[in-house]
């Protein structure tokens, strides 16, 4: 049965297609491995190594070359997949790579499957049940991809359309599936979450009931599947109007809303082209936190954009200060071929860049020791994932990571644990109850 290792860069929505590609690869008869597993790991190499790429930054793309490059070092008889949004951006750069054999971007990502089964054409067993990978706690659902968006720093919308939308009723029946197959936690995903429900693409969905809004579609999943978690990977500021907040009354909508901000100065922001203020941002912050308790924001920042004044970066790290953020992505900006931002004047040069950088992530990291201590001695719900050396690690549904010793088997399990202590990643908890309880 030939081999397919599979390996996935940058945001979620890549980690799901790289997920929904997986169970076509089983279902159409291939073992699928743990991405690096055959290049990294003893035994059988794997006939073919797929790379979901990523392209947001200059250090996406160059990750993504030193993968591709060391996956044919060390299995050159393998055949060495690019897709996704740096193949999609640069298809002649990737395939100039040394042992690229085959490159498909976004736009062609739906004849991957049957690119790859006519390149292998080995003897394939299709796999029982149709083909399921091996189980995971916590399963990630596309429903939207694009970005109608002007933001002047981003290469999103060039590689990734301007946006469609998946079918309702897709989406339920893949709800369903991931639960049936045992998934505690669905992760609903795309590119423009908030978008969902606008876009050319639902004009081609004919069936009643296929339109709608994201908040409809939450309705929809938590009404109509038996999900015991329901996630949101990332959302806008404009997106968090009364009605859609008022979900999370529902308490298996999990309690983490991840935010972009981007910059905390109003001048970059405008600079930017993002379509809220620090205001409106402020103002979604405060009213999800008056209706959902203990809720956990995150967020991403830029440090170093185009003309960013030490003045506006220390406006930026104020307004990060006060908002409490539990975790903050600091990115030091990179410069993407055709862009606004890439052409504008102001260039902040890399050391100041690294020492901002090194700023804002001292900050992220004070910021999320402060929202961790705010839950010491709590009992709080875990999904459990994994185990090493005797101790457990989970998530909470406001994404706190809990580390628990327990000789029970806990994998895919939500279980109570007491907090104890922060730690180093975390917090180190205490197992509140048994399965048998």
């Amino acid at each position: 049965m030939p081999t397919i290792a599979l390996e996935s860069l940058g945001c979620k929505l890549n980690q799901a297609e790289t997920e929904a590609l997986a169970r076509q690869l089983a279902a159409a008869g291939y073992q699928v491995v743990a991405p690096g597993q055959p290049f990294l790991g003893k035994g059988q190499p794997a006939d073919a190594y797929i790379l979901n790429t990523c392209t947001v930054t200059h250090l996406a793309d160059r990750k993504s070359r030193h993968l591709l490059r060391l996956a044919h070092r060390r299995h050159p008889r393998a055949l060495v997949v690019a897709t996704g949004c740096y193949a999609q951006r640069a298809p002649h750069e990737v395939a100039a790579i040394e042992g690229v054999g085959l490159v498909v971007g976004n736009t062609d990502k739906g004849c991957l499957l049957d690119l790859i089964i006519e390149r292998l054409d080995g003897n394939r067993t299709p796999a029982p049940g149709g083909g399921q990978p091996s189980l995971r706690t916590r399963a990630l659902v596309k429903v939207q991809d694009g970005c109608p968006g002007r933001c002047a720093f981003c290469i999103v919308p060039r590689v990734r359309g301007q946006g469609r939308s998946r079918p309702r009723s897709r989406i339920i029946e893949e709800a369903r599936a991931r639960v049936a197959e045992g998934y505690r936690e669905l992760v609903l995903t795309g590119t423009q979450l908030g978008y969902y429900g606008r876009g050319p693409a639902l004009s081609l969905s004919k069936g009643p009931g296929e339109g709608g809004s994201l908040q409809g579609l939450v309705e929809r999943i938590l009404a109509e599947t038996g999900v015991g978690r329901l996630r949101l990977s990332s959302l806008q500021p404009q997106d968090l109007r009364p009605g859609f907040i008022g979900l999370w009354r529902d308490k298996r909508l999990c309690r983490h809303l991840h935010l972009p901000l981007q910059s905390g100065s109003g001048e970059v922001l405008r600079r930017m082209r993002r379509p809220y203020s620090l205001a409106r941002y402020q103002q979604a912050v405060t009213a999800v936190r008056e209706a959902v308790p203990d809720a956990a924001i995150t967020t991403d920042i830029i440090v170093g954009f185009p003309g960013e004044s030490d003045a506006e970066f220390q406006e930026s790290y104020r307004f990060c200060e006060g908002m409490g953020f539990a975790g903050i992505h600091v990115f030091p900006f990179s410069p993407r071929p055709g862009t606004e931002a890439a052409a504008m004047p102001g260039t902040v040069g890399d050391r100041v860049k690294r020492e901002r950088s090194q700023r804002m992530l001292a900050l992220a990291r004070e910021s999320a020791r402060r929202f961790r201590e705010q839950s010491l001695g709590r009992v709080v719900e875990v999904l459990w994932e994994g185990r090493l050396d005797g101790v457990w690690v989970g998530l909470t549904d406001n994404y706190l990571r809990v580390f628990a010793p327990s000789s029970e088997p806990l994998a895919n399990y939500i279980l109570p644990a007491r907090l104890l202590r922060v730690c180093q990643g975390g917090l180190l908890g205490q197992l509140a109850t048994t399965k048998e309880e």
